[in-house]
């Protein structure tokens, strides 16, 4: 199943993160994600792993052009020029020379005018051709409201947290009105397993969830992928476990009804379980991205 970005680029909708995965696990991490089937894997700068994440690629077997990467520019980086470097850092350590999807990890509304730098160096990348598609992530309507005050080029992913227990509906309204595909982080509500969402309850003890999961013979983390797949969202979930790894790929092969996905959206707490963007600051959150 693919997505069509809306600069035509075409994106698997179902990706492999490694957000938190270790550098000395993610190599036989992504390997085995491709191995498996698929096709997008999704780092970032920030995550430390970008190096290790191109040589899963390369063990694969697969060739460049069968794998579609994504990555992040961090904070730190943000700014004209800075941005430009973050291009290179990153490709160096992925081994690439191209990079299919780059895009901003945080808002950074204290400091937008660097944000604002750092999207033109994107547009910058995508016309050189360095870049297949360029967006943004943990971006709120505001923020891209802003951006598109002097942006040239619509963000073409909003990758953000969604999971049943909180679908920021108003951010894929937003994300809708430019064109831009909302890509889901934490998709099964992994989050949830570790951060209370108020009443300290977990995405995968749901029992309304597990009621859906059971009808079609599939677990809860299948049904919540399957939920973004039909509703046109990209997800990428994330996992070093072998068998995990292969049952969240294991999604294309069933259909949820009007009445489940409906019963999906209707789980919706509004309570957050990552940190707030307005709360992403470089006095909180700067940290030197190493060279290539």
């Amino acid at each position: 199943m693919e997505a069509t970005l809306n600069n035509g680029v075409r994106m698997p909708a179902l990706g492999f993160g490694v957000y938190q995965t270790p550098p000395d696990a993610t190599v036989e991490a992504v390997r085995t994600a491709l191995e498996t089937g698929y096709r997008l894997i999704d780092t970032a700068a920030a995550y430390g792993n970008e190096r290790e994440v191109g040589e899963g690629i390369r063990r694969s077997g697969l060739d460049r052009d069968e794998v579609f990467v994504e990555t992040k520019v961090w904070i730190s980086d943000y700014g004209y020029d800075q941005a430009l470097h973050a291009f290179d850092k990153s490709a160096g350590k992925l081994g690439v020379d191209r990079i299919d999807l780059l895009i901003l990890h945080q808002a950074l509304p204290g400091r937008f005018d660097l944000t604002r730098g750092a999207y033109r160096a994107l547009e910058t990348l995508l016309a050189d051709g360095r870049v297949g598609a360029i967006g943004v992530s943990n971006f709120m309507p505001e923020h891209l409201d802003a951006l598109m005050e002097q942006a040239g080029v619509a963000p073409a992913v909003n990758q953000v947290e969604v999971h049943p227990f909180f679908a920021q509906p108003s951010v894929q309204a937003a994300d809708a009105a430019l064109g831009t595909l909302t890509q889901a982080w934490s998709p099964i509500g992994g989050i949830t397993s570790y951060r209370s969402t108020g009443d300290g309850t977990s995405t995968f003890d749901d029992p309304g969830i597990g009621k859906i999961a059971g009808a079609h013979g599939k677990t809860s983390a299948q049904v919540m992928l399957r939920w973004h797949l039909q509703q046109g969202r990209s997800a990428i979930p994330k996992s070093v476990r072998a068998e995990r790894i292969a049952e969240n790929f294991d999604v294309f092969d069933f259909d949820l009804t009007g009445e489940e996905l409906a019963a999906l959206d209707a789980l919706d707490t509004g309570v957050r379980g990552g940190p707030d963007p307005e709360d992403i600051t470089l006095d909180n959150f700067g940290m030197a991205i190493p060279e290539a």
